[in-house]
C-alpha cells in the first residue's frame, strides 16, 4: 500500500528572496543549502503555471533533515499578501527554540518584530513551554517554540505532541 513516509520540506514564496535568506540564515541560524534559478517545463507543470520561472534557495536547521524551501516567482509575478493566522489558507513554520527569551531579544535587537513577547503556555500537552509568532520580511509566519522544560526530543515517547498553535 502506497502511504507517507516523511517530511522533505515546507515551502514560502516570497517578494524579495535575498531578504527572507538574510532572515533565515543569519538571524534565526538556518543553513543555506542552495540557490538556484528554476525555469524547467518540469517546474512549471507542478506548479500549474505554464512559463513559470522561479529564483529558489533551500535552507535546513542545523543537524536537522527537514528543509525550508523559499520561491521568488519571476514569472508570473504574483500580489503581496499578508494573512492573519485566522485567515483560512494562513500557514506557519513552527521551529524549535532551546532559549527562547535570549533567542527574542536578540532577534528585536537586529529588529524583528514580534506579535508578542514570548508568552508560557499554561495548559494542555505543551503546559511549561513558550511560544511566539514574528514574521520575515516578506511577511512569512515564523513560531518559535520552546518545549516544556520535562521534554528534551521532540517524537521521542515522553515528548508532547506538536505545538499546534
Amino acid at each position: 500500500m502506497a502511504r507517507i513516509t516523511g517530511a522533505h520540506h515546507t515551502s514560502f514564496t516570497v517578494a524579495d528572496l535575498g531578504r527572507s535568506i538574510e532572515f533565515f540564515r543569519d538571524r534565526l541560524g538556518l543553513e543555506l543549502v542552495a540557490r538556484r534559478q528554476v525555469r524547467d517545463d518540469y517546474f512549471a507543470a507542478i506548479v500549474g503555471l505554464p512559463g513559470a520561472a522561479v529564483e529558489a534557495a533551500l535552507l535546513r536547521v542545523p543537524g536537522a533533515s527537514h528543509h525550508v524551501e523559499l520561491f521568488q516567482y519571476l514569472s508570473p509575478q504574483g500580489v503581496a499578501v499578508e494573512p492573519r493566522p485566522c485567515d483560512p489558507g494562513s500557514c506557519h513554520l513552527s521551529l524549535l527554540v532551546d532559549d527562547l527569551p535570549t533567542l527574542c531579544e536578540r532577534l528585536a535587537a537586529a529588529g524583528v518584530a514580534f506579535v508578542s513577547p514570548p508568552v508560557l503556555i499554561t495548559a494542555g500537552p505543551n503546559r511549561g513551554g513558550y511560544g511566539v509568532y514574528c514574521r520575515d520580511p516578506n511577511g512569512v509566519l515564523v513560531e518559535l517554540f520552546q518545549l516544556p522544560p520535562s521534554t528534551t526530543e521532540p517524537g521521542s515517547p515522553e515528548s508532547p505532541p506538536p505545538p499546534g498553535s
